[in-house]
C-alpha cells in the first residue's frame, strides 16, 4: 500500500533543505555514508552505541545468562536483642546477601512466614517467634529463558535471521520486561542461540517501534554485523509521522545523552556526556490537520543512539505523532502543545523501521529488505490521505503548466 503511493508522495517537494547542526557542517541528504570521526575509537566504546539501531543497550542484564542462586529456605528465631524490631529490617540485617527491597517483595508475596503465618514488612517481631523465608528467584533470572514468543521471520539462512518486529514487543530483557521478549523467542526457536551473546541480537528497536531488525545466528556473523554497525555500513531507513511541516530534506546533527533532569529520557546534551548523533531525512508528504499539519518523513540513521529519531525531531519542533514521552516533553517545554485529534486512534510513536540493508557476512553481497507499516500505522496514513493530497498537488502543477519533480530513484537507492 505504501510503496504504491510512494511515487506520488515524492512529487510533494517544497524546494527547501535544512541542516540542523550544533557543529560546523554543510552536508545534507540521504546518501552520506562516509565514516565520521565519532565512528573511530575502541571496539568497547562503539559496542555501547552500535548494539542498537535506535538506542543503546542498557546493560542491567549481562550478555549471557548467569547461574541462578541456590534458593533454599532460610530460618531465624527472634532473640531478645531483636524483640520489637521491624520484620523487614530484621531480615535485611541477618540475610545481607539480599536487598531490603527484595525482602519486602517476598513479604508482600507471602514468601515470608512468622510462626507459620504471613506477615507485613512493618510488623514488629516478638522474642521467640520463628521466621521462615523462602527466597524467590529474581525476575531477571528469567531473562534467558526460552519462551514461545511468535516471531515474524522475513529472511533466514545459516548466518542471519531478519524479523519484522511488531509494536509492543520488547527486544531485550530489562527492568520491567524480564520475559516475553524477542530474545526469549529466539532461544525457543533455536536453542543454539544460547551460545551467542544476547542470543545473536546486535541492535534493537524501541518497544513501540515496529519493523525490521537483523539477528546473527553464528558468532562469526555477529562479530561481522557489529563491525558493520561500527563502520556505518548497515543502512536503516525509517518512516515517521511528525507534527508540522518539515523541509523537503535535511540533516539533524545534535549530540544525544541522558536528560540530566529526567534520567528515563534522552535529550540534546551539549556536554561531554552527549554523543555525536546524526539523522538524515526526506519529506515524503505534508497534509493539513486542523490548525496544524502532519508530515511523513523518511529517516536514515548515520548513528544509532537511544531514541535518536524521536529526540532529534522533537528538538526541532516536530515531535512524532503518538509519542508518549517526547510529545509530552514538547507540551511541558517552550514550544506550544499540539492539540489536534488524530483521525483514527493511535497511542504509540508513529515510527516504523521500513528498510534494512547490509553486507551479508558470509557471501559478501549486499542484501536489503523492506516491510510495509503495520495495520495501525497504515490506517493512520490512509486516514490522513497523503496520497490524495499528493494527487491534488499534481493536478495543481498540471494546471499551472509546471512539470512534477520525481525522486523515486533516490528513495530506492538503499543498496
Amino acid at each position: 500500500m505504501l510503496c504504491n503511493c510512494m511515487g506520488n508522495l515524492f512529487r510533494m517537494k517544497k524546494n527547501s533543505a535544512k541542516h540542523y547542526s550544533r557543529s560546523p557542517s554543510t552536508e545534507t541528504g540521504l546518501e552520506r555514508h562516509t565514516e565520521t570521526p565519532d565512528a573511530a575509537g575502541s571496539e568497547a566504546e562503539d559496542l555501547e552505541d552500535q548494539f542498537d539501531d535506535a538506542g543503546e543497550f542498557n546493560d542491567e542484564v549481562p550478555a549471557t545468562a548467569h547461574a541462578a542462586p541456590d534458593l533454599v529456605p532460610l530460618y531465624l528465631e527472634v532473640d531478645s536483642a531483636s524483640h520489637g524490631e521491624r520484620l523487614d529490617k530484621l531480615l535485611a540485617r541477618h540475610f545481607s546477601e539480599f536487598s531490603r527491597s527484595r525482602i519486602q517483595q517476598w513479604i508482600e508475596d507471602g514468601a515470608v512466614r512468622v510462626d507459620g503465618e504471613p506477615s507485613r514488612a512493618k510488623a514488629s517481631v516478638q522474642m521467640g517467634q520463628q521466621v521462615e523465608v523462602r527466597p524467590q528467584a529474581a525476575p531477571e533470572s528469567q531473562a534467558f529463558t526460552a519462551e514461545d514468543v511468535p516471531l515474524d521471520v522475513v529472511f533466514e539462512d545459516d548466518a542471519l535471521l531478519v524479523i519484522n518486529k511488531p509494536s509492543g514487543l520488547v527486544v531485550h530483557p530489562a527492568a520491567g520486561n524480564w520475559s516475553g521478549t524477542v530474545l526469549n523467542g529466539l532461544l525457543h526457536r533455536d536453542p543454539h542461540a544460547a551460545r551467542l551473546p544476547r542470543a545473536g541480537i546486535v541492535h534493537r528497536l524501541d518497544k513501540e517501534t515496529s519493523g525490521l531488525m537483523v539477528v546473527a545466528r553464528t558468532l562469526t556473523a555477529q562479530t561481522d554485523l557489529v563491525r558493520q554497525l561500527q563502520a556505518r555500513t548497515v543502512k536503516r531507513t525509517y518512516l515517521a509521522l511528525v507534527w508540522g511541516e518539515t523541509p523537503d530534506e535535511g540533516t539533524i546533527d545534535a549530540p544525544i545523552g541522558r536528560d540530566p533532569r529526567e534520567r528515563t529520557r534522552m535529550a540534546i546534551v551539549h556536554t561531554s556526556s552527549g554523543k555525536p548523533s546524526r539523522t538524515h531525512f526526506e519529506t515524503l508528504g505534508t497534509v493539513p490537520l486542523g490548525r496544524t499539519k502532519v508530515s511523513m518523513v523518511m529517516c536514515q540513521l548515520e548513528t544509532g543512539r537511544t531514541h535518536q529519531i524521536r529526540v532529534h525531531f522533537e528538538s526541532i519542533g516536530h515531535p512524532l505523532l503518538g509519542d508518549p514521552v517526547y510529545h509530552k516533553a514538547t507540551q511541558r517545554g517552550q514550544r506550544p502543545a499540539v492539540r489536534v485529534q488524530l483521525p483514527v486512534p493511535f497511542t504509540r510513536q508513529a515510527l516504523h523501521a521500513y528498510r534494512l540493508g547490509l553486507v551479508h557476512p558470509v557471501t559478501g553481497r549486499k542484501k536489503s529488505w523492506e516491510v510495509e507499516p503495520p495495520e495501525d500505522m497504515q490506517a493512520l496514513i490512509d486516514a490522513l490521505d497523503f496520497e490524495g493530497h499528493a494527487q491534488d498537488d499534481e493536478d495543481y502543477d498540471d494546471d499551472e503548466g509546471a512539470e512534477g519533480v520525481w525522486y523515486a530513484g533516490e528513495a530506492d537507492d538503499d543498496d
